[in-house]
């Protein structure tokens, strides 16, 4: 007889935090979990660490296979990006879509689709963080019932705002804390309706906390203290335990007998990436290309490093990052160092000239139909087509697309020339340093192709991956292309391909200890407790003894 089997996710919870708060008594629903059953450790990619976990861990499928690397992808041939969202899972479905013989509820799955063989209800974007799919459910009826009956989930699409706004920190923390109970009670109801073959959800708050509040919780973040007061108490160790107390109210509606999985396919730490990878890297491409020119955030290396860029003027961290434009004039320069934001467009006026002539708006682009016009890395669009290289847009790690011959439209290095420009763009990364610390800014460069004539589809398309140290840095020094930043941070938290899994059940011994695994073994152990065929597409191997386990059960 077929065991249920229960998985919830905690998305981006990260495993040294939760261990640290587990033996700090914190967490006291996990550390029951933990005692009845087993515990292990889960690893998924290093680079495009923020974009492919959900697809990878819903499919079973590593990337390469899949094709899928990012919501946001170049459009070869041309010199855009498009915002492509979830993937389409025509190819691969999500490992839950097990058809007639398996009754299924899948409640708030981010990244994922609705599947015609899934036996049972979906809901999709109620309340995940990026949830890269509409808000609907299967039935249709079933979303808009939800919501009157419990309520909207009060952080959806919007749990994206600055770390130095205090009335939208406590705005989104409010809201986590309300869409928590909110789906507590709806899991529960869920629960209580049948006995399901899987049940399956995903808890969104520990991913939005995670980008928000980090500089509130951790003391190694360079932004901890500079919001004192806004609570009186550790808002993300606040938001994990709400988390830890509606895991144990779930698990305790489920039947005894099921398999209890409660895991995170990937973590979370300070923010490495959003600064580095959307503003410096961006810039550097920019130097690289056009030695001598440079257009946006110009510092001085021969200087002291100024103080992190604090407080912060703008509205918005994109709006802050326009201003930092180069402005070749000293005296404009200087007044606006002293003067108010929104006095700066009448001194550009007042002075004339254009600054940055380089860069293109995000207004702009915006305009011009450009998708994820914000991000700093597309406002160098307009002129990739006479660089070397560029840097892409993205959520993680660097991503940087040489502007090959025979490739790219309007192509500026030779085939024959890819290897070595990949190799000097490679040693000039690593080259840069932090000046605060002195320290490498660049942990490793990933070089995507064994050559710049592969036009293999399923791979990314970055030629290199810039995957950075783990020190936060908001400017980096280049002993010839020069200094770039500071530049206020962005989010404060930022992803890590790392993460755990506890699970209890027949045949698992309490205080087992799990071998170390990928998240595409937990697909494949999910798929195997439920008693059904691994597919052999699957990259995941059942961890353990767990192909044993199902079976004997």
């Amino acid at each position: 007889m077929k065991k249920p089997v229960i998985a919830i996710g905690l998305d981006a919870a990260d495993p040294v935090l939760v261990e640290e708060w587990l033996a700090a008594g914190h967490l006291p629903n996990l550390a029951r979990l933990k005692e009845e059953g087993g515990y292990g450790h889960l690893e998924n990619l290093d680079y495009y660490k923020a974009e492919t976990p959900w697809t990878t861990f819903l499919t079973g499928c590593m990337p390469e296979r899949s094709g899928y690397w990012s919501p946001v992808d170049f459009v070869e041939g041309t010199y855009d990006v498009k915002e492509i969202e979830a993937y389409e899972f025509d190819e691969y479905p999500p490992f839950y879509a097990l058809g007639d013989n398996y009754r299924v509820a899948a409640f708030d799955i981010p990244q994922s689709v609705l599947s015609d063989d899934v036996n049972g209800p979906q809901v999709l974007a109620w309340g995940a963080h990026s949830p890269q799919t509409p808000s609907h459910s299967q039935p249709p009826e079933l979303f808009d019932q939800i919501n009157e009956k419990y309520g909207e989930h009060p952080a959806l699409h919007r749990d994206h705002g600055e770390w130095w706004n205090a009335a939208y920190l406590k705005r989104v923390h409010g809201a986590m804390k309300t869409g928590i109970q909110r789906r507590v009670e709806i899991c529960k109801d869920m629960l209580s309706e049948e006995r399901w073959d899987l049940f399956f959800t995903i808890f969104g708050e520990p991913h939005s906390a995670g980008h928000d509040l980090w500089h509130l919780s951790r003391s190694d973040h360079p932004l901890y203290g500079e919001m004192k007061g806004v609570f009186g108490f550790d808002p993300l160790l606040d938001i994990f335990q709400d988390v830890d107390r509606a895991v144990g109210e779930i698990l305790d509606a489920a039947p005894e007998d099921a398999y209890k999985v409660v895991f995170s396919v990937h973590g979370s730490d300070n923010n490495v990436t959003d600064v580095a990878s959307m503003v410096l890297l961006p810039e550097l491409m920019y130097r690289y290309s056009f030695p001598g020119k440079a257009m946006m955030a110009v510092g001085n290396p021969n200087k002291d490093v100024k103080p992190h860029a604090w407080p912060i003027r703008m509205r918005e961290w994109q709006q802050e990052i326009w201003d930092y434009r180069f402005d070749p004039n000293p005296l404009r320069r200087a007044l606006k160092s002293v003067a108010p934001a929104k006095a700066h467009r009448r001194i550009n006026r007042l002075f004339g000239g254009e600054l940055a002539p380089d860069l293109t708006s995000q207004q702009e682009l915006k305009q011009q139909g450009k998708d994820v016009c914000w991000q700093p890395t597309t406002w160098y669009s307009n002129v990739w087509k006479d660089m070397k290289a560029f840097a892409l847009p993205t959520f993680s790690e660097g991503y940087i697309r040489i502007n090959l011959k025979d490739r790219e439209p309007m192509g500026t290095v030779d085939p024959q020339d890819y290897d070595a420009v990949c190799e000097d763009i490679t040693r000039q990364l690593t080259e840069l340093r932090n000046p605060r610390t002195g320290k490498p800014v660049v942990k490793k460069v990933v070089k995507t192709r064994d050559a710049g004539s592969n036009r293999d589809p399923n791979l990314p398309p970055a030629d290199l991956v810039v995957v950075w140290a783990e020190e936060p840095a908001d400017v980096v020094d280049h002993p010839q292309l020069g200094r770039i930043g500071p530049v206020p941070y962005r989010r404060t938290g930022s992803h890590r391909g790392r993460g755990f899994w506890f699970a209890t059940g027949k045949g698992i011994e309490s205080g087992a200890e799990f071998p170390d695994a990928h998240a595409v073994d937990l697909t494949a152990t999910l798929v195997a407790l439920l008693g059904a065929e691994v597919p052999p597409y699957m990259d995941g191997k059942p961890i353990g003894s767990f192909n044993k386990v199902a079976i004997a059960s």
